[in-house]
C-alpha cells in the first residue's frame, strides 16, 4: 500500500511539474513577481511613468505578478527599495536611469537567483544575473537637430542639458551635428541646468533657456527631463520654439513646442522582460536605435493625429527631410559618433 501510495505521489509530482512547463510555453508565468524600482517618485516625469506602464502590458502577455517600489530622490532610500523587492520574492527587478551604478552590482551579487534589468545604462560591472537595454539617443537626437536646423531664422540653436556627462552629450552633440548637417552656417550654444537637482529644476532649466534666448538662438532641445517643463514655460512667454525629450510633449506649450525626441522605453522593458522570461539569457545586453523604432521624432510617428500640437507638422518638407535622414541613418549612410565612447 505504501508502496502504491509513493508511486501515486511520483506520478502527480511529474503532472504537475509537466503541467508548469506546459503553462510556461503557452506563454504564462503566474508564479513569476516582477518588480519596478523607481529612483525618483513618479510624479509627472512621463518617462518613469511609462516604465511603470509596461507592467500592465507584462501582466497581460505573461501572466506574471507585479508591483512598483516608489523611491524617494536619494540613494539610501534606493537601496533600502531594491533590497525590500528582493525580501518580498522578486524573480525579476528592474530600473530606470544612471542612478544605479553601484547598487545593483551589490545587491545582484548577493541575490544571484535573481535577475535584475537596468533600462537606459548599463554597469561596468556585469554580472550573469545583471541585464541592460540602452538606447541610441545619439541618432534620434540627430533628427531633432535637422528639424530646428531646417526652422531657424537666426541661424542660432541651443541646447540645455541636466548635466555635463558623456550620457547626455548623446543629446546636445548629436542635435547640434543634425542642425549642423542642413545648415552649415549654424552657431550653437549649451547650457546645463547643475545644481542639487540637475534632473527636476524647472527654474533652473528656464534661467537656462533664457540665457540661450539671449544669445540669439531661436531654436531650444531641452534634455532635462523633469526640468523640460520650465523651458516648455519660457518658449511660451518668449520668441523661440523649444523641443522636448522622451515623450510627446507639444500639448505643453502648443504653437512653441516642435517636436521631441521619442524614447519608446515601455516597449525596450517589454522586450527585454519578456526575453528573460523566456530565454534566461546570462547578462542580456540591448542597444536600439532608429533602426529598430526604439528611438525617434514625433514627426514621424505611424500615427500623426497624435502630433498634432507640435509645430512640425506644419512643415511637410522638414518631415520629409527627417524622414530621409533617418533611412540613412538606418541604412549607414549617417554615422553618428556616440559621445559616450568618443574618448
Amino acid at each position: 500500500m505504501k508502496k502504491y501510495l509513493f508511486c501515486l505521489f511520483i506520478v502527480a509530482a511529474l503532472l504537475t511539474a509537466s503541467l508548469s512547463v506546459a503553462a510556461q510555453d503557452e506563454g504564462t508565468y503566474s508564479d513569476q513577481l516582477v518588480i519596478y524600482v523607481t529612483s525618483k517618485p513618479l510624479g509627472t516625469n512621463q518617462f518613469h511613468i511609462l516604465g511603470q506602464n509596461a507592467l500592465a502590458v507584462l501582466e497581460a502577455e505573461y501572466g506574471v505578478q507585479t508591483d512598483t517600489y516608489q523611491s524617494e530622490n536619494d540613494p539610501t532610500n534606493r537601496e533600502e527599495n531594491i533590497r525590500a523587492a528582493v525580501n518580498s520574492g522578486a524573480n525579476i527587478i528592474y530600473v530606470l536611469g544612471t542612478e544605479w551604478e553601484d547598487i545593483v552590482p551589490q545587491v545582484a551579487s548577493e541575490n544571484p537567483d535573481v535577475d535584475f534589468l537596468i533600462a537606459d545604462q548599463c554597469v561596468a560591472e556585469q554580472l550573469p544575473n545583471i541585464h541592460c537595454t540602452v538606447f541610441k539617443e545619439h541618432e534620434a537626437a540627430f533628427l531633432v537637430g535637422v528639424i530646428a536646423g531646417s526652422l531657424t531664422k537666426t541661424n542660432h540653436v541651443g541646447a540645455i542639458g541636466a548635466l555635463d556627462i558623456p550620457f547626455l552629450h548623446r543629446y546636445t552633440d548629436a542635435f547640434f551635428q543634425g542642425a549642423q548637417y542642413v545648415n552649415p552656417e549654424i552657431v550653437t550654444e549649451v547650457r546645463w541646468v547643475g545644481g542639487d537637482n540637475p534632473f527636476g529644476d524647472p527654474a533652473r532649466a528656464k534661467e537656462q533657456a533664457l540665457a540661450i534666448l539671449g544669445t540669439g538662438a531661436d531654436q531650444i532641445f531641452s534634455a532635462t527631463a523633469g526640468g523640460d517643463s520650465g523651458v516648455f514655460e519660457a518658449a511660451a512667454q518668449n520668441d523661440f520654439y523649444a523641443y522636448g525629450v522622451d515623450v510627446n510633449n507639444c500639448s505643453a506649450a502648443p504653437g512653441k513646442i516642435v517636436d521631441n525626441l521619442l524614447k519608446h522605453i515601455d516597449v525596450a522593458i517589454i522586450e527585454a522582460v519578456g526575453k528573460i522570461l523566456t530565454e534566461s539569457p546570462e547578462a542580456l545586453y540591448s542597444s536600439v536605435g532608429v533602426e529598430e523604432g526604439a528611438v525617434g521624432v514625433g514627426a514621424l510617428a505611424e500615427n500623426p493625429d497624435l502630433n498634432q500640437d507640435c509645430v512640425v507638422m506644419e512643415y511637410p518638407e522638414v518631415i520629409q527631410a527627417v524622414r530621409e535622414a533617418q533611412q540613412k541613418i538606418a541604412d549607414g549612410e549617417i554615422v553618428i559618433e556616440d559621445p559616450m565612447f568618443a574618448n
